[in-house]
Order: C-alpha cells, then sequence, then structure tokens
C-alpha cells in the first residue's frame, strides 16, 4: 500500500534584497493513511514553511511532494489547514462559521449540512449553533474552527501549533479534544508544534528538525499500547518520560 504522504528531498530558500536564506534542505519522510505525525525543532527552523509547501501555498525549490501516488501539483487531494487562532467571524454565528468553508467551494447542499449538524452535535457545539464566536470559550472556538476543517473532507490535515494561543489548562484539555476527534475520525495528519509534551502525546511519530537551514535529524517512532489513546493519558504513563527524553536528548545533539 502507498503512503498517503512522500515527501521527497524537498529544499527552499527564501529570497530578498539581502540575499537568499536557505530555509529547509533534504526534507524526506513518509506518512503512513490514518497516520498522525508531529513535528519539532528549533525556531526559525521552517516547520511552517513546510507546512506550506504540503499546502501548495509554495512551492519547492528542489524535491517533491507526492500525495496518494500523485504528484502534488496534479493531485486533487483535499488538504485542510488548522491555523494558530481560530479566524471565526463575529457576525457569523457558530453554524454559519462551520459552513464557511462548504460555501466558499459550493458544497453547502441539504446533505452537507446534515453531516456538519451531526458533527456539531457529536463534538459538543449543537446547543451553541446560533451563539457568537466571542459567547465561547477559546476551546469551543478551536472545536468549531475544526468541524469547519472536516466538513470539507480533507484527504490531509495540516495543523499549525492550533493550540499555542490557549492558556496552559486550557490547552491541555483541547489538544486532548481534537487530537482525539481526529483520530476517531481517522484522518491523515501533521503537527508542528514547539511543545515536545504536546508532540508525543498525540502523534504515532515524531519528526525531529536541525536549526535553520531545517534537515532531518531523526524520527522517534512514539507507542503507548492500544489502552492509552488519549493524549492526557498518555502523559501519565512511564513510557512518556523516555520518550521526552529522547527526543530532547536529539533537538540538544549537535551534527
Amino acid at each position: 500500500m502507498k503512503p498517503k504522504l512522500e515527501v521527497c528531498g524537498v529544499s527552499y530558500s527564501y529570497h530578498s534584497l539581502e540575499g537568499e536564506t536557505l530555509a529547509l534542505s533534504n526534507i524526506s519522510f513518509t506518512v503512513d493513511n490514518g497516520e498522525f505525525i508531529a513535528i519539532v525543532g528549533p525556531s526559525g527552523c521552517g516547520k511552517s514553511t513546510l507546512l506550506s509547501m504540503l499546502s501548495g501555498l509554495i512551492e519547492p525549490d528542489e524535491g517533491e511532494i507526492i500525495i496518494d501516488g500523485v504528484p502534488r501539483t496534479n493531485s486533487g487531494a483535499g488538504i485542510g489547514y488548522m491555523l494558530q487562532r481560530d479566524h471565526l467571524f463575529e457576525w457569523r454565528t457558530i453554524l454559519s462559521n462551520a459552513e464557511l468553508g462548504l460555501e466558499i467551494q459550493k458544497k453547502l447542499n441539504d446533505s452537507s449540512k446534515k453531516k456538519l449538524h451531526e458533527m456539531l452535535n457529536t463534538y459538543g457545539l449543537e446547543a451553541f449553533k446560533n451563539a457568537r464566536p466571542s459567547e465561547l470559550s477559546g476551546g469551543m472556538r478551536q472545536r468549531a474552527a475544526l468541524v469547519r476543517t472536516l466538513a470539507l473532507e480533507p484527504d490531509l490535515l495540516l495543523l499549525d501549533e492550533p493550540f499555542s494561543a490557549l492558556d496552559y489548562q486550557t490547552r491541555l484539555a483541547v489538544c486532548d479534544d481534537i487530537s482525539s476527534i481526529i483520530k476517531s475520525t481517522h484522518k491523515t495528519a501533521i503537527l508542528i508544534t514547539h511543545d515536545l509534551s504536546e508532540a508525543i502525546s498525540v502523534a504515532d511519530r515524531v519528526i525531529i528538525l536541525t536549526s535553520r537551514p531545517g534537515r532531518m535529524k531523526g524520527i522517534v517512532p512514539v507507542s503507548f499500547g492500544e489502552g492509552y489513546v488519549r493524549p492526557l493519558e498518555r502523559r501519565n504513563t512511564p513510557e512518556f518520560s523516555t520518550y521526552f527524553n529522547q527526543v530532547w536528548k536529539e533537538l540538544q545533539t549537535h551534527d
């Protein structure tokens, strides 16, 4: 079976009047269907640049990105992108915010509306569908943003530090909530984060990048057994500190 995603020798440089800055160099990895990957690395190592290439916002200078065996430039795969902030519009209700992607892509019909209501109900937002974003907590707003993204039924879900704007206690709860939702829908997901504990608690594998220019430093497979699915459960296991120390050691080791 082919991987859902193949990143093959990807490099990217930013250009300015001052010259060229190499952001990423020779990045290669694969992601299986339904796998949850976390990417960590020092600030400025190119994590967000990598997501921008995966989404098609920018093109790599070298290398290739393949989705379901087809080059991304020719692929019709749907890609969902969750940013650091929820970007819900205050003048729209939670329901109409959740409908926005479907509306833009002209996919809002009776069938998609029914599925959307089912999702709002499943994820505890049905009672707030007529509320405005300012009436909801930060965690509920992020959940609404996730529903908006999942409503488009993306093949690949990209998460750019979606919990970083929340306070620590809320961040733990929302990370536990949203990552569990993603896994229950069997979506293929890639999360970038500065929080090593967050990465280890949600991921099937953690990809480690070097400082700029970002290069592949290592890949750490993470396994807690079938009984430990939710991130908060994983954080309380003996294996958690072992994985944390392993990732931390990789980050501190200089080539």
